[in-house]
């Protein structure tokens, strides 16, 4: 019990300096990045691009990036913002307006850092440049989710867990499934 409570205290401890360690104008930049992820545009955007100009490697980065994020949002929002409804992070500990725009549901996971680091996971595999530019504004969202009070550390971890295993699990599926086959 004692563990617990020193992690939700350093979640808190944590939360509070990002608040307030971030200066405003990278805040700005952080949360231009984290808006064009909204609704997952980013990825879809970039998913676009690497089919588009990336041939066969592009096009299986594209799939296996889109199909991981999938997994990863039905898994943090569809399932798991529904067990877990967690409170976000008090409006008073953040000195700007940001903290305004958060949304209403369940603190834990960020789904955002979920279809950021699923994406990205899924990706990097099929076509390593593509992977690398992905993990640049991937990290930006994370960052961003706890600076604008929208979560708490611990909240983008778990996001980050579930975008890793959704990667995994949607790379891995058709494998899995054929191996579970021939040995029913």
């Amino acid at each position: 019990m004692r563990l617990l409570t020193e992690a939700s205290d350093a979640d808190r401890s944590l939360t509070r300096k990002a608040a307030h360690a971030i200066p405003a104008q990278v805040g700005k930049a952080l949360s231009a990045v984290e808006e064009s992820a909204q609704s997952a545009k980013l990825w879809w955007g970039a998913a676009a691009a690497m089919a588009w100009w990336g041939g066969w490697r592009g096009r299986k980065a594209a799939v296996t990036g889109l199909g991981a994020l999938t997994v990863a949002q039905l898994t943090s929002n569809g399932l798991c913002k529904q067990l877990a409804a967690r409170p976000r992070p008090p409006r008073e500990w953040f000195p700007h307006d940001e903290v305004d725009d958060r949304p209403d549901s369940s603190s834990f996971p960020s789904g955002h850092t979920a279809a950021a680091v699923a994406f990205t996971a899924a990706v990097t595999p099929a076509w390593p440049v593509a992977g690398v530019a992905c993990a640049v504004p991937a990290a930006v969202v994370s960052v961003e989710r706890v600076q604008s009070g929208a979560h708490y550390p611990s909240d983008v971890a778990a996001g980050a867990a579930i975008g890793l295993a959704s990667a995994w699990l949607t790379r891995n599926a058709l494998h899995l499934a054929l191996r579970l086959r021939l040995f029913s």
